[in-house]
């Protein structure tokens, strides 16, 4: 049964996903970044905790917005409030 090559190839796919997921995970634990241009060439970058942040807070305000443009667009409300609500949001 082990000598059999059936076997033997599912036990090396195996082997190779088990470990592509122990080194993603471990990559995500220590916040490492893989990028990838066009032609095909890989970058691995650290992320740091302010970096992090930034994005985090990024996000945050990029959900704000849209919450607020949900609004705008699903009220029934007078032209006037309306330019009053998007100057509001150029002013953030």
């Amino acid at each position: 049964m082990i000598g059999d090559p059936f076997t033997m190839v599912v036990a090396i796919i195996a082997i190779v996903t088990i470990g592509k997921i122990i080194q993603s995970k471990h990559k995500a634990r220590y916040g490492i970044v893989e990028d990838e241009d066009m032609l095909g060439n890989k970058t691995q970058r650290l992320i740091g905790n302010n970096e992090t942040q930034a994005l985090q807070n990024e996000i945050q305000e990029l959900k704000e917005r849209v919450k607020v443009l949900e609004r705008i667009a699903t009220d029934n409300s007078s032209a006037v409030d309306v330019s009053r609500q998007i100057e509001a949001l150029r002013d953030r």
